[in-house]
Parts: C-alpha cells; structure tokens; sequence
C-alpha cells in the first residue's frame, strides 16, 4: 500500500496556483484529479501535448489501407468478373466502403488506445483519494514522504481547505 499526503481545494483559481507553487518549489506532485476540467491544468502541471490525434490519423490511414487492398485483391485477383465491359478495378464504387473502414479503424482503435492510455482496464481499481474528488472538490496527492513538511506548508499557504495522508 502507497500512502499519500492530500489537499483538497474547492476553487479552481486556488488549485492552478498551489499547482504552480508546488512546481516552483520543485516539489513533484504525483497526481491532481479534479471532477470537471480546469482551463490552464495541463500548462501549470507541464504536461506535453498529446499523440492521441496523430495516432489517429495513423488508425485512420490503417483503415483506408485496409479497405483499398482488400477490394482491389477481391476485384482483380481473387474473383475478376467482367461485368458488361467495365473495368475491372471501379475506384468510384470503392469509396463508400473506404469511407467506412477508416471511420472504423479510427474509431475502434481510438478508444482501445485511449483505454491503454488512461490504465482504463477491466478490472482495475480507481485511485479515490478522497470521495468528493468525483463530486466538488480538486485534489492534489504528494506522495513522496520526503516532501511532505514543505508539502504541509504550501498546502496552508495556497489555500487549501483540508490536508490528510491517505493509504492507496
């Protein structure tokens, strides 16, 4: 079992700026969960931009790869049939099919990525460091117990409305 020390906030304004004393303090914040997106979050806690929209494109790509070979191997090697002097390899009717596959491909693919991403399993447990992280409150979790007196400190100097050490 991890412990943690915990600060709950109940003001956005006061979590981005405990967030940027912490950094400034060089103190590592091991997590903030918050119940509704904070503008300015992901900038004071330096994350970097996300890859999710690259793999994307890259599912999407994947899809209309897919989609393409296998009827063009369907219509020219597999099974040619000459249907009143066509060709053989009809482009136009391969979009609606293409289209599909691509949205597919994205779309399954995203959310299996974004499941491996966020460690949303089946079966794995949610980290609750305190019940009303879900309805009202933000939360920052130190969990380095070397940091913890200055973690205090900046606690009651941000603002914090309730410090507590929890067991995960």
């Amino acid at each position: 079992m991890a412990k943690y020390l915990v600060g709950l906030y109940n003001d956005e304004e006061k979590l981005l700026a405990a967030v940027t004393a912490f950094q400034q303090e060089r103190i590592p914040i091991h997590e903030v969960c918050t119940p509704f997106p904070v503008h300015g979050l992901d900038q004071a806690l330096g994350l970097r931009k996300s890859r999710l929209p690259d793999a994307a494109f890259v599912y999407g790509a994947l899809g209309t790869l897919t989609a393409l070979s296998m009827q063009i191997y369907m219509y020219t090697i597999d099974w040619p049939t000459n249907i009143g002097g066509k060709s053989s390899l009809p482009f136009p009717s391969f979009i609606p099919i293409t289209f599909e596959l691509t949205v597919l491909f994205a779309g399954v693919l995203m959310f299996l990525s974004y499941l491996y991403v966020n460690r949303l399993y089946p079966g794995r447990r949610a980290r609750v460091y305190d019940r009303r992280q879900t309805d009202d409150s933000m939360v920052i979790a130190i969990a380095d117990e070397r940091d913890w007196e200055a973690a205090k400190r900046l606690f009651q100097k941000t603002g914090a409305f309730e410090m507590k050490i929890v067991e995960l």
